[in-house]
C-alpha cells in the first residue's frame, strides 16, 4: 500500500514568501490525514492533491498558526456539499476552540466527530493504529503517530507444491496462518511456507515541542519522524524560551530514537534552509528538509528508503 508525507506548509509561526503555515497531509492508500491546518492549507491541498476525502485532522496543539485554517476549510468543505464524516482529534481545549468556530462559520453541514485526544492508542484502524504522547510547548499538546501492524511474511507457492499442497483454497488457509495435511498424510505448517513477519512503517509528527523522552519512545525504531527544528544552536536560548527545537536537537532525538528517515519542519525566518539542514547531518547524516508541497514517498522498511520528491 502506498505510502505519502505531502509538506503542505513547512514554517514557522511566521509564513514566508517560500513557505506557509504548518500542515503536513499523510496519503494511505485510499486514506488522508491531515496533520495541523495553519492559515492558507486550503490552497495548498487544492495546489497538490486537492480537498477531496480527508477523512481526519489531528492537531498537534492550539497555537493559531496550528489551527488558523481550519474554519475556512471546514466551511469549504460544507459549501462543496460534503456528506462524509470527518473526525478531529486534538489536545486539551479544542471543544471550546470548535465552539468559537462554529459562531465564525455555522456548524458543518456534515457528520463532524470531535474529541479531546489524551496520550496514549487514540483510535484503531484494522491494519494500523493512531497514537500519541505529551509534547513540551508550555501548553497542551500532543506529537502524533500513525503506526502499521505487522504483515504476514511472504508466501512461496513453489515450496507449498513441493510439498504435496495443491494451488487453490489450501494457499490461502496456509497464509491465514493454519496447518494442512497434504496427500500422503504429512503436516505442512505455514512457517514451512511462508518467510516471518514484515514490520510495517511508523511515522511520527511532533509539532511544537521541546526534545522529550516520550517522544523518543513514540519515535523508537520508527520509518519517519518530521520534528520541531525552528532554530540553530545559535539560538538555543530561544528554543528553550519559546518551547522549540534546534535542529541540532532534532537530530538527537532521532539518533536516540533509531529512527531510518529525519524530515525538518517548522522553521524560523531567522535561519536559512540549508544552514538547519547542515546543523542537522553533522549529528544525523541524510537529515531532510522539504519545501512546501515537497512529497515524501514512504516504502515498506524491507522495500528501500523514503525519499523526498521536489516539486
Amino acid at each position: 500500500m502506498d505510502l505519502q508525507l505531502v509538506f503542505l506548509g513547512t514554517a514557522g509561526a511566521t509564513p514566508t514568501v517560500d513557505r506557509g503555515s504548518p500542515a503536513t497531509l499523510i496519503i494511505r492508500g485510499g486514506e488522508r490525514i491531515l496533520v495541523d491546518c495553519g492559515e492558507g492549507t486550503q490552497r495548498q491541498l487544492m495546489r497538490s492533491v486537492g480537498l477531496a476525502h480527508i477523512d481526519t485532522i489531528l492537531l498537534t496543539h492550539l497555537h493559531g498558526d496550528h489551527y488558523l485554517g481550519l474554519p475556512g476549510l471546514l466551511k469549504t468543505l460544507s459549501l462543496a456539499g460534503r456528506e462524509e464524516p470527518l473526525q478531529l482529534f486534538g489536545p486539551s481545549g479544542l471543544y471550546e476552540l470548535l465552539r468559537e468556530v462554529e459562531r465564525i462559520i455555522g456548524r458543518p453541514k456534515f457528520p463532524f466527530l470531535v474529541e479531546e485526544a489524551r496520550p496514549g492508542t487514540v483510535y484503531d484502524m484494522p491494519d494500523y493504529a493512531v497514537k500519541a504522547v505529551a509534547t513540551e510547548h508550555g501548553m497542551p499538546g500532543l506529537a502524533w503517530c500513525l503506526e502499521e501492524r505487522t504483515r504476514v511474511g511472504m508466501f512461496h507457492p513453489d515450496r507449498a507444491a513441493a510439498l504435496g499442497i495443491k494451488a487453490g483454497p489450501d494457499f490461502g488457509r496456509l497464509q491465514r496462518g493454519e496447518s494442512l495435511t497434504n496427500a500422503e498424510g504429512r503436516v505442512v505448517e505455514p512457517h514451512e511456507v511462508m518467510d516471518e513477519t514484515r514490520p510495517g512503517r511508523k511515522i511520527v509528527i511532533t509539532g511544537d515541542t521541546r526534545p522529550t523522552a516520550a517522544v523518543i519512545e513514540l519515535a523508537r525504531g520508527g520509518t519517519v519522524l518530521v520534528h520541531d527544528s525552528t532554530f540553530s544552536e545559535t539560538e538555543k536560548d530561544r528554543a528553550l524560551e519559546t518551547g522549540h527545537s534546534t535542529a541540532r536537537e532534532a537530530a538527537q532525538v532521532a539518533v536516540e530514537a533509531g529512527v531510518s528517515t529525519l524530515i525538518l519542519t517548522h522553521l524560523s525566518s531567522r535561519h536559512s534552509a540549508r544552514e538547519l539542514r547542515d546543523e542537522a547531518r553533522q549529528v544525523f547524516p541524510g537529515a531532510l528538509l522539504p519545501r512546501d508541497l515537497d512529497v515524501l514517498v514512504v516504502p515498506y522498511p524491507d522495500k528501500g528508503t523514503a525519499r523526498l520528491e521536489r516539486v
